[in-house]
């Protein structure tokens, strides 16, 4: 659960008693304790084991904190006793606002059933004004080619955040968020006019396969339901869905910043059934995630996919053992090319594709990475230099998994010679 070695370190030197003065347990599942550092008043922690969530007064920026972490080793070695007369006044308000955010959160049996007629109503009005989002959409995209893509250099970015609100008023989201991500295409480089036009093509076809729905197949029509923005409940997919037991090996993670929130990616592969899985989580900024999948583990567990073209997408149904795992196995760049062709003919607007690879990273000409029948594929541009895979690799083919683009490999997990997962 630690954000980075440094934070795994200091954790370790904290998890002592004499750290510690105060530290205490009650149920279910709240853990407290003060911690001597640098300030005159020890550094008050708190967790809830059911979330996870925590809570320091600490002014540090990393979610989960040093003393956080520090406190759940003490923890899990068994040094933090449970405490008869329940938590102090500093924890027991926040404890008792995160149950009864619980609670609420919980759908409760006696609650009143929901007016079937009132959510069909509300429904056929959404149905209306996605149609109507969707027309409007067309007759910009048809704007934007009548003008030509190079003027699209010289506007600013409330040129598509216009378009973008304009689909958030027609509960569109998902549409909002492709266009908003389109500002920065004319200033990316070369190429950038062919990257805009796929783009627009991309969104053009979203909007003539809703109108057409009805003559698509069911996958393909969730597919394009769920791109403009239609989400289903977690609860219907769990319960809809036929649940998928393996041994799922946590390939990589990735963290996106979004406008308000966070969005943790984490890529699965099933070690028996080799089918790939993507978990989202969710968090509001400054706050932690709740997951507590490791990368590098292997989870004995059933996953449950959303309904899709090509269903990646999955929630954990029951999580049964975790343990350390070994490095997966890594596929050719040809193997690699025509998964992803597959995937990419079942759904068009597919963004990114699990990559696992082994390699051997260069540098020069540009950056890249190369396997041993001599097939290469560049790295992307937005993953940086990379430095920690050329130094972990050396010159030598090391497993890599990541993410594959259209713009090139994003490198996010590779695995040292004693087997070891090392975040990238």
């Amino acid at each position: 659960m630690a954000p980075d070695a440094p934070s795994q370190r200091t954790a370790q030197q904290l998890a002592s008693g004499r750290a510690w003065p105060v530290t205490g347990a009650a149920e279910p599942g709240a853990l407290w304790g003060e911690c001597r550092g640098s300030a005159a008043m020890p550094y008050r922690t708190l967790v809830d084991l059911s979330g996870p969530a925590y809570r320091c007064s600490c002014p540090s920026r990393k979610f989960p904190c040093k003393h956080v972490l520090a406190l759940l080793l003490l923890w899990a070695d068994g040094a933090v006793r449970d405490d008869p007369s329940g938590p102090p006044d500093w924890a027991g308000s926040w404890l008792a606002a995160r149950a009864g955010t619980a609670n609420r959160a919980q759908p409760g049996e006696t609650a009143e059933p929901k007016d079937p007629k009132a959510a069909a109503r509300r429904a056929e009005q959404r149905e209306a004004r996605v149609a109507a989002g969707l027309a409007e959409l067309d007759r910009w995209l048809c704007d934007q080619a009548r003008q030509g893509l190079a003027v699209s250099q010289k506007y600013g970015y409330a040129h598509w955040d216009d378009i973008a609100a304009r689909m958030v008023d027609a509960q569109a989201p998902g549409l909002a968020d492709r266009l908003r991500a389109l500002a920065s295409v004319p200033h990316s480089g070369a190429g950038w006019d062919g990257r805009l036009l796929e783009e627009y093509a991309l969104l053009r076809l979203l909007a003539v396969a809703y109108r057409r729905q009805a003559e698509l197949a069911p996958p393909l029509r969730e597919t394009v339901r769920s791109r403009i923005g239609f989400s289903r409940r977690q609860a219907d997919v769990l319960a809809d869905g036929p649940p998928v037991r393996d041994r799922w090996q946590v390939l990589a993670r990735r963290d996106l910043e979004q406008e308000r929130t966070r969005v943790r990616r984490t890529w699965l592969r099933g070690a028996e059934t080799g089918r790939n899985a993507l978990l989202l989580s969710y968090a509001a900024a400054g706050q932690a995630f709740g997951d507590s999948l490791a990368v590098g583990t292997e989870a004995d567990a059933d996953l449950v996919f959303y309904p899709g073209a090509v269903p990646l997408r999955a929630l954990m149904k029951t999580g049964h053992e975790a343990y350390r795992g070994g490095p997966p196995a890594g596929d050719t760049i040809a193997g690699l090319l025509a998964c992803y062709a597959a995937a990419l003919a079942a759904d068009p607007w597919l963004e990114s594709w699990p990559a696992v690879l082994d390699v051997t990273p260069a540098r020069r000409p540009a950056p890249a990475v190369s396997d041993a029948a001599g097939d290469a594929v560049p790295l992307h541009p937005g993953a940086g230099d990379c430095w920690p895979l050329f130094a972990l690799s050396g010159g030598h083919p090391v497993t890599v998994a990541g993410e594959w683009t259209p713009r090139g490999l994003w490198p996010l997990t590779a695995w040292d010679e004693g087997g070891t997962a090392v975040p990238l």
